[in-house]
This record gives C-alpha cells, structure tokens and sequence, in this order.
C-alpha cells in the first residue's frame, strides 16, 4: 500500500510544477526522468559507503551529481544550467546502462524558471532509492494520474481489471508474455506478481533472470516507453524489454509469437482510419479489430490471452467486425466477460468487455462461455469507492469450472452469473453476436427450492387493475385508495403503500373493472413502466397499468417474501412484454413466471433479514438527506466580495464549439461538475485542439469552478483536465492568500445556495449572472481558522460518505440474499 508521506510528496511535486506545466503528462515526465536522476545519485552514494566508486556521476559528468547541484555555492541560475545540461546530456553518458540511456532519450527542460527548478529538486530529495513495493507503488499513483487524459482512446486499467484478467489468463514462469500496446506495464507487471506468487516467491535467480527476459511490452509512444521502463525497473525489472514499434502498421516483429497475450489496446482509431500493413487476416482499418486480430494471430499453439474491447467488437455488424468474430469462435475464443458500464469511471462511460481466448480450449470445445459482471467491487459512480459484494472471485471459479469441464469432457452447470452457448447458435445467422444476454432464453434457474408459478390458484389469484374516466369528477376526491405509479418511487426495491395520492369514489370504482384488494396484496407495474413493486399495508385499488397478486395461502406464502422475489424479474417481464409504443405485459404471461418458493420459516428468516438491512439503509439514508453543509459566520471575521479574492473571475462559451469524437478537449458544463471534481459523462462532447485553442481560459491548480445556469451551486476544483468551459460554469482564479478548500467548501454550502437562488433569473432555468458572483460576500477569517473549517467539515464530509458507502453495502446484501435464494 502507498503511504501517506510518499503520496505527499508525489503531489508536492506536481503542485510545484503546476505552474508552468499544466499538462499532467509533462509533469510526469519531469518527475520520472528527476527521480532516475536522484536514484543514480543514491547508487554512487552506495556504492562508495562500500568501499567502491561512483558509477554514474562520474568522469564528465561528475559535475552533475546531486550534491554539486545543491552545493551552497551553486546559484539557482547555474543549478538550472547544470540540470538542464545533464538531462539532456546523460543519453550520451557511457558509464549508465542502456535502460537509463533510453529513459533519458530526448529528455530536456520545459521550463526556465530557477526557483521552481530548485523547489521541485528539492521535493523530489526527499525521495530515496530502493527496489521496494513501497517505490512502485507511489510510481503507479503518479502513473494514475495520467489515466484521466484518456489521449487517443487510451484510458489507464483499474488494477483490480488488470488482476482480474491476468488470474483468468494465469501465466506461468516459463511462458513468454506480451502486451502489444503496454502503456505504463500494468498488465506486465500484475502477470509478473501473478506468477511470483504461484511460486511462493521462491524462483531461483536463473529462474527470475529467465522470467523476466520472457516479458515484451510495445507502444508507440516514446513516453508510454520511458514511463513504462522506470516501472518495470522499480518492480524489480534490472533489465526490462519495452519497444518503442507500431503494433499495427510494423512489420519488423510480426513473426514474432507469444505464450501469453495480456492487453487493453487504445479503443480509438484516428480520422481516416489505421493504416495497416497486409499480414492481418482480417481486412478493417479500426484499431480494435486490429488489435484483436494481432493477438490471435501471434498466439504459439496452446497460447492464451485476455483482451479488454469496446462494445463494437462484441455486436456491431460492420463486414470486419463479423469476419473477426468469426475467427475467435472458430479457433480462438473460450469466453466473453462483459463488465459494467462504469469500470473506467470517471475518465470514461464506455462499456467494455473481455476477451479470452485460449487456443488449445478452443480446438476441444464446441461452447463459448458468457460472463455478465454487474459488481466488479466497486460503486458505478465517479468516485468508484470499493463495495461488498463483488462478482470478480465467482467469475474466476467459472472460467475454470468452464476449463474443467473442457478438459474433462462434462457438463457445465450454468449459474446466474455465467452460461454455456453452443458455438453453433452463435454462428446460426452470421452475425457471430457475442452479446451473452441474446442467447439467455430463459432464467437460469439453479435455486434450492422448489417454484411456484402464478398460475397456481391454491396459492395466488391476479387481478388487473381498471380505468374509469378521469373526466368524470364525481369519480374522484373520495375516500377509496386508488394506487398508481406515483406511489412507487423508482428508487424503492419494494414500495410500502400506506396511503395514496389519488382518491376514487364508490360509484367511481364502480363504474371501472378495478377490485378492491385486501391487505397485504402485491401490486407489479406491467405497462410502459414495467417491474415497480408494492406491498399495500391497506385496502386498495390500482390503475390499468397493474397486475395485482392476492394471496390465497398465508400458511405457505409470506406476501413479502414474493415481492422481494419478484425483483429478480423485473428483466424477464420487461423481456415479455408486447404492444407498440407502451409495452405491457399480459396476464396470461404474468402467470408463467415462476419464483423459488422455501418453506414459510425460511420465508420469515429471510424477510427478517432484508428488513433488518433496509433499517440501516433507512438510517444512513436520513443521515446523508438531512446534512446541509453550513458555516456559522463569527461577526468578527471580514467579509469581502468574491472577486476581491480572485485574479480573475468569468464564465465559458455562450455558444456550441464545433465537436469532434476524436477531439482531445471535454467541452463541460454544470452537470459535469460532480461530488468536487468534473466528471467525464459519456455523453460529454469533445472538441479539438483548434476549438480549445479559440475558447480557452486560463485555468490553474486554484481555479474554482461553479455551476450558475440550470443545476446552481455544482462546485469543482479544476485539477488539470483538458476542457473547454460553457457558459453554465463560472471559474474562479483565486489569489495565493486564501484556502482553495475553504473557498470550494463555503460554495458547497448554504450561506452560497441559498444567496444564489435568491439571485437567479429564469423561471424554467435558473441563471446567476457574473455581476452576482463578482457581489457574493464571502467571509475571510485568519488561515487557521480557514484550516480549521476545512478539517471540520471534511469530518463531517467523510461521515456523509460513509453513510452513502454503508447504504451501497447493504443494498447490496439485500440483491446478494435475493439472489441466493434463486441460486445465482
């Protein structure tokens, strides 16, 4: 685990460097290539406490190592002459190995500016060498933070994806292992654990020297090599083997073959397309096909390989995207793992899945395994925080179930979770779709008990619900409780009905085809808006859009215990609904569903369970409703108009830039401005460099940025990200002399919202207008107290948060209880 100090200094370095560079890939860069620098130092300093001589800082280029740098006598002006000299320089120098000559290739200063140089010098000091996790770990946190660039499709892999698919793939010591479009090594360096520890960390030094002359990464990018190099060098790597080689387009490896394949390739392909070369058996110039087919290919007989993909690769129908799947059923592919929209967040919405492919397992079966992962750990949002609960370690028993029975010529029990398709149906119309959900007929049922279908008039009677004339209004403002949808929230897994919003008369009822149901009646939403489900604790009627479960047998049914259930089949019904423009579900359909039906106790045990659960989700509810951020403001402290606080405070485009899919800037607007950080949606539109350049403003790491037309009061600290404003966000430049976070704070809470309702203008969309910004008092008390403030309500922030994280715990306990009892 990264600790605290180590994670400081990392961001004290960005911090410094901010300023003058406010792209995080140069800031990188410049970390990277000082930390080598500092690492050589460290090395000489070793080498001569044991009695040898320095290696790396010597000859020629002695006068750069790192005490002459930070000799007193040393100005800041010569320290930036002799640091620039010597970076630019060290490629050249003959007494480093040819891994740090490559880090150093084409290595130079962005910058002239003394005092920051010998700032971040000085931070990056406080840095010393060692092979330990504790050194990569902090590389691999200043590596995450290039991951929210998302350049050219290249989005940085969640390490527990990466475990993930290497534990499915599960390289061995003596296999040779490739990722063709590396990155940062992720993939490499995960396999490399993988295969440590299958070792008990026990290899022998041939064995580890062998190991790791079998790793390969490529990418084409000369800084994804250099950042890729010091990686792998800090996991241990002495002499690591990273090219810099177009995998698509060069042809100079292309012989080459692979034990093992591990990669998540760039899922974007420039305008007009990758221009390959002719060796690929599928003809396409999109860069995921390509990719793909590249893998596939240089697999050695009995190969393996995992392969994150777009969505376009699993169902589009384009020529080449059929023609690559095609060839995956046909010799290579043993499983898809579909993986939930989110797992990118919050750099990326795209929905991905994994390929894996293993050619020996592909030559003995006639199934392909589908792999639906809807919890991979963590939360859906933009903060991704780590839930119970997930579906990770029962996919991995799966995969080698599905290999096992392979292997050993049985059958495979389909689960919930993962379900056997014969190849031939998924060859049936051509279309080679490896959308798992297509070829689920039916629910895969493996629960242990027995089921009950709604036909069963022992048990239960369905009733439809009626329509009398809303028109007529004699019919209505009775005292006969008439339920709609209205009253099931969409946000309730099982609605309470103690009341209801509207009311019908006697001789309303009367004149519509509803009945009057008894207690503890289960009411199901069938039309337009299907799979909304109430327990009424009254005597009710519903609309037609119902149908209704009257419960024939309390001896055998707890009524609650089947609206939880019914839960489970809110997909199913939506899937067997028919009608035009609002689908409906019929009640001769509604009758063959099925649920799992234990005895009564276990009925009770079970809903006592739930229950328990939703009071604590109930709790945590109230507690995250209920707390407004508020400051009580002491009399004494000064108050000043917002703009006195600022160097510059304006708003973005009034107007549409032009968009391009392909643009490397995120036009944003209010709504991407979420829980203190601007969020990517996937339906953020993108921009050119070109357009940027036209709107830009000048952002800094202590620019504010403020929702003021629609949502008011969205807050955000800009950190870096590539944007172009629109006209709904204010941004504040603030001065050095005040808190960042007590500024964000105090315009998160109420003294701001409610001084920005009372000043907006617009009766369906709100606006609050510069001048009003400009206007806004803010208190300026002492910096401690502004400290002090900050601290506080971070307290109360971090107890709100986790009220949200025990809330998703403990829904998902209760979908994890439900799902038990259908067995998936």
């Amino acid at each position: 685990m990264l600790d605290n100090p180590t994670r400081k200094r990392i961001d004290d370095c960005r911090d410094v460097l901010v300023g003058k560079l406010p792209d995080p890939k140069s800031q990188i860069e410049q970390i990277t290539i000082a930390l080598i620098y500092k690492f050589m130092d460290d090395m000489d300093k070793e080498a001569i406490d044991l009695g040898g001589t320095a290696k790396f800082f010597s000859g020629d280029f002695q006068q750069y190592s790192w005490d002459n740098l930070f000799d007193t006598r040393v100005t800041a002006n010569e320290m930036l002459k002799l640091y620039s000299q010597a970076i630019e320089s060290m490629e050249k120098n003959p007494n480093i190995p040819q891994l740090f000559r490559d880090i150093f290739k084409n290595a130079y200063l962005p910058y002239r500016d003394p005092e920051t140089l010998k700032l971040f010098l000085k931070t990056i000091g406080e840095f010393e060498y060692t092979h330990s996790e504790k050194l990569g770990d902090a590389f691999e946190y200043l590596l995450s933070v290039m991951g929210s660039q998302g350049d050219a499709g290249q989005f940085r892999t969640p390490r527990h994806i990466i475990d993930f698919l290497v534990e499915a793939v599960d390289p061995n010591k003596t296999d040779t292992i490739l990722d063709p479009a590396c990155g940062t090594a992720g993939f490499l360096i995960s396999a490399f654990k993988r295969i440590k520890e299958k070792n008990n960390n026990r290899l022998t030094p041939d064995e580890r020297k062998k190991l790791i002359k079998n790793f390969i990464g490529y990418d084409i990018s000369p800084d994804m090599v250099r950042l890729s190099l010091v990686n792998l060098y800090l996991h241990g790597f002495s002499n690591p083997h990273i090219y810099e080689y177009d995998t698509l387009t060069s042809e100079q490896r292309w012989d080459d073959n692979y034990d093992v394949i591990l990669a998540n390739p760039p899922f974007m392909s420039p305008k007009g397309g990758i221009r390959p070369h002719k060796k690929f058996t599928v003809s396409s110039n999109r860069s995921e096909v390509l990719f793909v087919d590249y893998i596939a290919e240089h697999l050695n007989p009995g190969g393996r390989a995992g392969i994150i993909v777009p969505e376009g690769v699993i169902f589009q129908s384009g020529k080449a995207y059929k023609e690559l799947r095609k060839l995956l059923v046909e010799n290579y592919l043993y499983a898809v793992v579909s993986l939930p929209a989110g797992v990118f967040n919050p750099y990326s919405g795209v929905k991905t899945s994994i390929l894996l492919m293993d050619k020996a397992i592909a030559k003995k079966s006639n199934k392909v395994l589908f792999v639906k992962i809807e919890n991979d750990g963590y939360n859906l949002g933009a903060q991704r925080n780590e839930i119970k609960g997930s579906h990770l370690p029962e996919a991995i028993e799966g995969l080698n179930r599905f290999k096992a029975s392979i292997e050993s010529d049985t059958d495979f029990k389909n689960t919930g979770l993962a379900h056997a398709v014969e190849k031939s149906k998924i060859c049936e119309n051509g279309e080679y779709n490896f959308s798992g959900e297509r070829y689920k007929s039916v629910l895969n049922i493996n629960s242990d008990f027995e089921f009950a279908e709604f036909s069963n008039t022992n048990l239960f009677q369905i009733v439809s619900g009626g329509t009398p004339s809303s028109t007529v209004d004699e019919y209505w403002n009775g005292n006969i409780n008439w339920a709609t949808l209205a009253d099931l929230p969409a946000d309730e897994l099982v609605s309470n009905i103690y009341n209801t919003k509207r009311k019908i008369t006697n001789e309303g009822l009367n004149k519509s085809s509803a009945k009057l149901l008894p207690v503890n009646s289960i009411l199901v939403s069938t039309r337009a808006t299907i799979g909304r489900i109430a327990l009424n604790n009254i005597e009710c009627c519903t609309n037609q859009g119902f149908k209704n479960i009257i419960v024939n047998d309390f001896n055998k049914i707890h009524p609650k215990f089947i609206a939880l259930m019914l839960t489970k089949l809110k997909k199913k019904m939506i899937s067997m609904a028919t009608g035009g423009t609002f689908k409906e579900l019929s009640t001769t359909n509604f009758k063959t569903l099925q649920i799992p039906l234990p005895p009564l106790s276990i009925q009770e045990e079970i809903v006592t369970e739930i229950e328990g659960h939703q009071k604590i989700i109930d709790g945590a509810k109230m507690v995250v409703e209920n707390y407004k951020l508020q400051i009580e403001i002491d009399p004494d402290w000064e108050m000043v108009e917002l703009k006195s606080i600022s160097t510059k405070l304006g708003d973005g485009l009034h107007g549409t830039p032009k968009y391009s899919i392909e643009g490397e800037y995120y036009f944003i607007n209010g709504n991407n401005l979420l829980d203190s950080k601007i969020t990517f949606k996937k339906s953020t539109k993108r921009v050119s460099i070109e357009e940027f350049e036209k709107y830009k403003k000048v952002l800094t790491n202590r620019t504010i940025l403020v929702s003021i037309n629609g949502t008011l009061g969205n807050v955000a600290i800009y950190n870096n990200e590539k944007i172009v404003l629109g006209k709904s966000v204010c941004y504040i430049n603030l001065k050095n002399d005040i808190n960042k976070e007590f500024v964000k704070i105090y315009l998160q809470s109420t003294n701001f919202l409610d001084y920005a309702h009372r000043m907006s203008t617009g009766s369906t969309i709100q606006n609050v207008s510069l001048q009003s910004m400009r206007s806004f008092n803010i208190p300026v008390p002492p910096i401690y107290t502004q400290n002090q403030i900050v601290a506080q309500i971070e307290k109360e922030q971090e107890m709100v948060n986790s009220s949200k994280q025990l809330i998703e715990i403990f829904e998902q306990k209760i979908k994890d209880r439900i799902a038990k009892v259908w067995g998936a």
